[in-house]
């Protein structure tokens, strides 16, 4: 039987994100899991229906969403939901999505999130280049407000339970995405990931207990809620169910967003729902630029986070990038090393100073300038900087390099040798900038 998309069902219904229309699809749609949830479920019991589901986080790391949400201590302090709407993964665009085209199931979710977490208060940070975005998602708060959905008294169900959304804007920094970063952003300071532990859980928005969540990962509870978790069991593994949206973009002939099962094969995505490879494959990232590399090999592999996993990569965002192979993987590369050195907060000095020095040799390497023992260096300088800072960015350019140098070292090694491209291309055709010094 083919699958039926949930998340994605209504995104191409006019005025989708109204409130008006998401009310009228009928069944458990238009708040009436959200009621469900409030009425029938104490707040311990609905976590563990959400622990028992197997929801992963989709915002990359795939843990327990259940799970997390027992981390919240019982210490009497406020709690707070922070919703990650910063979506700045290179190859990923899902969230954007949802933000747009039905802005209800998120809020839905995050009543269900708080009523289950004891929240009263939830912080929506977004993306600050979203704007449509950001519009359609405060009109649909400001329509829930008008409506009674939220406020003092959420769905007017009588239940002395409070709640208000509040949209925040980012200003489009990477670092944004890392949850205490994100923190740090929504309460006026520099994006600084901090130290862990302590967890937001613990200690998050202004030291009160936090749960971060992702924009889909939230969208997935209207559903577990409102279509029981038996059914959400059985899309995709036990292990890790549930519809999943994939962004596959690059060298396809129909890139876009696609709801599929957690588990639906990487050959499926591409050729099925992408409509296939434009010329002749030669690499896949499965989950967003910071992840180690695929070859065409890996085409049968079911695309879920223990898979992946296994296999040496990380489903992360689900942002499959597609290449063909007119690609020069030591162009590719540059333009990721660029994009993070750019990105880096600058806080710890392996990352500030070692993402440069990774870029600068990249650069070198397809400009022809490169030294026979350049490859040896750039592994040097993956190792002095990997798992030494406070956050992962580092590491994001840091596995790019490692899985891209293993995967291709012939083309490197070409780069080294010939110093130029092997695909044919000339030398930095794709990458105009000022060469560094240290090209020189």
């Amino acid at each position: 039987m083919p699958y039926e998309p949930v998340i994605s069902k209504y995104w191409k219904t006019p005025e989708s994100w109204t409130l008006k229309q998401y009310q009228s699809r009928g069944d458990y749609w238009g708040y009436a899991a959200a009621k469900k949830a409030i009425t029938e479920f104490e707040p311990k019991a609905l976590i563990n229906y959400v622990k028992d589901s197997n929801l992963r986080g989709r915002g990359g790391a795939g843990f327990s969403t259940g799970l997390k949400w027992t981390f919240l201590p019982e210490n009497g302090k406020p709690r707070f939901l922070a919703v990650n709407a910063d979506e700045s993964e290179p190859g990923t665009f899902k969230d954007r999505q949802i933000l747009a085209y039905d802005p209800h199931q998120l809020i839905e979710g995050i009543i269900i999130c708080c009523w289950a977490i004891g929240a009263k208060h939830a912080y929506v940070f977004v993306r600050g280049e979203f704007v449509r975005e950001i519009n359609r998602l405060q009109s649909a708060i400001d329509e829930c407000y008008a409506a009674g959905i939220l406020g003092e008294d959420v769905l007017r169900l009588g239940k002395g339970f409070k709640l208000d959304i509040t949209v925040l804007r980012g200003a489009g920094a990477y670092i944004c995405g890392e949850e205490t970063g994100l923190l740090s952003a929504a309460e006026g300071k520099r994006a600084y990931p901090k130290i862990k532990p302590p967890f937001p859980a613990v200690e998050g928005f202004f030291r009160f207990p936090t749960i971060v969540n992702n924009v889909e990962t939230l969208s997935n509870l209207p559903h577990i809620v409102g279509k029981g978790k038996e059914w959400y069991l059985q899309q995709g593994p036990a292990a890790g169910p549930g519809p999943k949206l994939y962004c596959i973009s690059g060298h396809v002939r129909k890139p876009g967003v696609y709801e599929a099962p957690l588990g639906t094969k990487l050959r499926t995505l591409i050729d099925e729902y992408a409509g296939g490879v434009i010329g002749t494959l030669k690499a896949i990232i499965p989950g967003g630029s910071s992840m180690p590399i695929f070859t065409p090999d890996k085409l049968d592999l079911a695309m879920d986070f223990d898979t992946v996993r296994s296999a040496g990569s990380f489903l992360g965002s689900a942002g499959v990038i597609v290449m063909n192979d007119s690609v020069c993987m030591v162009n590719a590369l540059l333009n990721l090393a660029k994009f993070y050195h750019h990105e880096s907060c600058g806080q710890c000095t392996p990352c500030r100073e070692g993402l440069g020095w990774l870029e600068k040799l990249v650069h070198r390497l397809e400009f022809g300038h490169a030294h026979d023992n350049d490859l040896d260096l750039i592994k040097e300088v993956c190792g002095m900087i990997s798992k030494r800072t406070i956050c992962l960015l580092s590491d994001s350019l840091v596995m790019p390099v490692e899985s891209y140098m293993k995967a291709f070292f012939k083309e490197f090694e070409y780069h080294v040798k010939e110093k130029k491209c092997m695909t044919g291309g000339q030398p930095g055709v794709w990458a105009p900038c000022e060469e560094p010094a240290l090209a020189r």
